[in-house]
């Protein structure tokens, strides 16, 4: 990837800028370009998406701290209501910058607002940018929120220019009235090279960067097929090295014996497969658990699955669940009903049902089919209330069941159970 190379800036502070954040040159190369020189007029509105730890934010906060361009960031989940978020771009944007209360009701009083404090910082020779991350949540404010920041820079008649940052595309934001298009940018996930290089540069000084390189292939070699969150990643790499790094102190490997150390670390990584994105042990949790050579299971409280406390029908819910992803539904008249009718045998079986189900993962299934094993299973009589619904929406939360994409709207949400059957066998007992 060549140099980052912009006429407004010094080549100096564009090198620094490139080594700060590495795997994202083109991007930051479009956004430069987007930018241009401090004086001239931007897009009115960016919208840059992508998932989460693909470096969007972190981009925006580096690019702007960096090149010292004037800026106001703000978290839409900190600021959830129009007012709040309207009087913290105001607070930013004045002279002083203090935490004094601006009373701010409507956006018409923004808009007059925002011209004099952009007059009383002397800003109107170059761009003020407004960055909102966890944009997504302007959807949930009133509706003019979001066309007129789009249309802020027309609005206000001054320089400025509107950052979104969200984790999902623009045409779940674009509103039915019609709106002012922003120009959209897409982070694309990091492969398996990039996260590579990124998160070795983050070796101790007491180690080579070979060895730390080393150790961070391994890691990746076990969880990028399961994990490909940076910050996740970067968390584990972290809380797994002084293990890896054992053979080495006590003197049993040199920092060249890939196989031993592998062999050394590698049952420490599976049981840190267990707590991938749950974060349920805690990091001094995990390194007591190390040193005791445990598992998982026997730590308390919230740090393991088979501890986990669910509601009365959350339980019923669950094994339901689990029985509708392992159990083909031809099975269900068999297992749920009392009076079945005869049940032929038959010697033929498919050439894929020779496999065991397990084997083969979850099967999604519908609702209504979770709910009919539920009532089966369940001795007294249960109504589908509310209740058992938010039940449901809180299994999804705690990612014990995972909703399945539809295309189908008429067909309903699709589940999976995500949980193992020791875990399901520890809730039965």
């Amino acid at each position: 990837m060549p140099n980052l190379e912009h006429p407004a800036y010094p080549a100096a502070t564009l090198l620094h800028l490139e080594s700060l954040v590495p795997c994202r040159e083109s991007q930051v190369s479009m956004l430069l370009s987007i930018f241009g020189e401090r004086q001239q007029f931007s897009f009115q509105s960016i919208f840059i998406y992508g998932h989460t730890s693909s470096g969007k934010t972190y981009v925006m906060q580096t690019l702007l701290n960096t090149l010292q361009l004037p800026h106001v960031f703000v978290n839409c989940v900190e600021y959830f209501t129009s007012r709040l978020l309207l009087e913290e771009i105001l607070i930013h944007c004045s002279e002083t910058e203090q935490t004094s209360h601006v009373p701010c009701d409507t956006f018409n009083d923004f808009v007059r607002l925002f011209k004099q404090a952009v007059a009383s910082r002397e800003l109107e020779d170059q761009t003020l940018y407004i960055v909102l991350d966890r944009a997504e949540q302007l959807r949930e404010m009133e509706a003019n929120i979001l066309p007129a920041f789009l249309r802020l820079q027309e609005l206000t008649d001054r320089n400025v220019t509107v950052v979104l940052l969200s984790e999902i595309v623009w045409e779940l934001f674009r509103p039915n009235m019609g709106c002012f298009e922003p120009f959209t940018l897409y982070f694309p996930d990091y492969s398996i090279g990039h996260l590579q290089k990124i998160l070795s540069q983050n070796h101790p000084p007491e180690y080579s960067a070979d060895f730390y390189a080393a150790y961070i292939n391994i890691l990746l070699g076990v969880f990028y097929m399961v994990c490909r969150d940076l910050k996740e990643l970067q968390h584990l790499a972290a809380l797994n090295f002084s293990k890896y790094c054992e053979p080495v102190v006590r003197g049993e490997a040199n920092e060249r014996d890939t196989r031993k150390l592998w062999k050394s670390i590698e049952p420490h990584l599976k049981k840190a497969m267990q707590t991938v994105y749950l974060r349920e042990i805690s990091s001094s949790q995990w390194e007591r658990l190390q040193r005791d050579d445990g598992e998982p299971g026997q730590l308390k409280g919230l740090s393991a699955h088979t501890h986990v406390e669910l509601p009365y029908y959350s339980k019923f819910l669950l094994i339901a669940a689990y029985l509708a992803s392992y159990n083909p539904v031809r099975t269900d008249k068999r297992f749920f009903l009392k009076h079945h009718g005869k049940i032929r045998k038959t010697n033929f079986m498919k050439k894929h049902e020779k496999t065991s189900n397990h084997l083969l993962g979850p099967k999604p299934f519908p609702l209504d089919r979770l709910l009919a094993i539920l009532y089966s299973i369940v001795d007294n009589r249960v109504a589908p209330t509310a209740n058992i619904f938010s039940q449901i929406t809180s299994l999804v939360t705690l990612q014990l069941l995972s909703m399945v994409d539809h295309n189908d709207q008429l067909d309903g949400p699709r589940y999976k159970c995500t949980v193992s059957l020791d875990f399901i066998r520890a809730i039965a007992r």
